[in-house]
């Protein structure tokens, strides 16, 4: 069984890191290196936050061994939990999520900036369906 506070906890991480890339962030500056690290690390964390509450469904739920995080959404969307769309979009962010963190190339602007300009989002909609998810389950 999910354990519920957890996932609250996180989701609500989630929609606090997204409040603060959208009031905050400006990513028509990412030359400024404080600029640029603002938005980098707070998309990583908020990824992060994201692939934490699928690891701890996927796991509590016994809904499959992924091999890797993207793996997670994928079995998020399989099972009902979101959507497929959403799912496809996460797996891009995952994706992201590596390279920032990882290092395995320059991350370029144009790609930060449109994270940031249209897919900030596919958090807000993965925090309303698992939450959707959650209040039908404790119903």
């Amino acid at each position: 069984m999910t354990d519920v506070e957890l996932i609250r906890k996180k989701l609500a991480q989630i929609t606090t890191y997204v409040r603060e890339l959208r009031t905050h962030g400006h990513p028509e500056r990412l030359e400024d290196v404080r600029e640029e690290r603002f938005i980098l690390y707070t998309l990583q964390i908020a990824i992060q936050a994201a692939l934490d509450v699928a690891s701890h469904i996927v796991s509590d739920d016994l809904l499959g061994e992924p091999s890797t995080n993207r793996e997670l959404f994928e079995l998020l969307a399989a099972n009902g939990w979101i959507d497929q769309e959403l799912a496809a979009q996460l797996v891009a962010m995952a994706g992201f999520r590596n390279i920032v963190v990882h290092g395995y190339t320059d991350v370029s602007r144009d790609v930060v900036q449109t994270v940031v300009g249209e897919h900030l989002g596919d958090f807000d909609d993965f925090v309303s369906q698992i939450r959707a998810r959650i209040a039908g389950e404790s119903a």
